[in-house]
């Protein structure tokens, strides 16, 4: 399958109805199709296996030039992480418009480089509201998917949200919370320090801030289910 014979196929499946549906969820319309992920992932499943690495990323490359909101996640779908170079990364993190792509572009390929906790940190500074947001996702997205790198590579993040947790911007906000809660989830040994950050974050005088904190507090904090015996307690 040609790049060409991707945007035939995408165009074909566009639904101006999902569309406005995607824009009731603070998805961008712009450039929109209205395909759904699980169409894209199986798009994405069947050029995968017929395409050599150097070719995936070359229509990986094309599909972002394009433009296309569908274009670009699936992109990020098929692209090889050992061959995404930084300035790629850089490159598509400052051309995020809606949340969507920025969260699947970090989750499906930028998390997977070997620059991902680089540019966590690098992103978290950045002015630009999807941008910074790309940051919080790897952070996210990071300790959800990782499962080698040790818990000491996590610790720099945490006085990293502390720092943002001010940012009044709906998207950025979000993605600092996101961030804070699956530290804490994801990597059980760390729950106590996400736990800690949330309680010193409660305490800023921020509106952003508190409800980062106390959404993530309640999350972190509820009871974990625990099977004993014929019933179901709580620890």
């Amino acid at each position: 399958m040609t790049y060409e014979e991707i945007i035939k196929t995408l165009k074909v499946q566009g639904n101006p109805k999902n569309v406005e549906g995607m824009a009731r969820f603070g998805i961008t319309a712009k450039n929109t199709l209205g395909i759904p992920i699980p169409f894209l992932r199986t798009l994405a499943s069947a050029f995968v296996k017929t395409s050599a690495d150097r070719e995936k990323h070359k229509v990986a490359s094309q599909l972002w030039d394009s433009g296309i909101h569908e274009a670009r996640i699936l992109a990020s779908m098929i692209d090889i992480p050992e061959l995404v170079t930084e300035a790629q990364m850089n490159r598509w993190a400052a051309g995020f418009d809606s949340w969507d792509v920025c969260d699947q572009v970090c989750m499906n390929l930028f998390d997977k480089t070997p620059f991902a906790f680089q540019k966590a940190v690098e992103w978290s500074k950045e002015k630009e509201e999807f941008y910074k947001r790309a940051g919080f996702s790897l952070m996210a997205c990071l300790a959800w998917h990782d499962k080698t790198s040790p818990d000491s590579k996590f610790l720099p993040f945490f006085p990293i949200i502390k720092r943002e947790a001010t940012d009044e911007r709906n998207f950025v906000k979000k993605a600092v919370n996101w961030a804070l809660r699956q530290m804490g989830k994801a990597r059980p040994t760390l729950k106590a320090i996400a736990v800690k950050t949330a309680k010193e974050i409660l305490e800023f005088d921020s509106k952003s801030a508190k409800w980062i904190a106390s959404d993530a507090l309640r999350e972190l904090e509820k009871p974990t289910p625990s099977k004993a015996g014929a019933g179901l307690t709580w620890d």
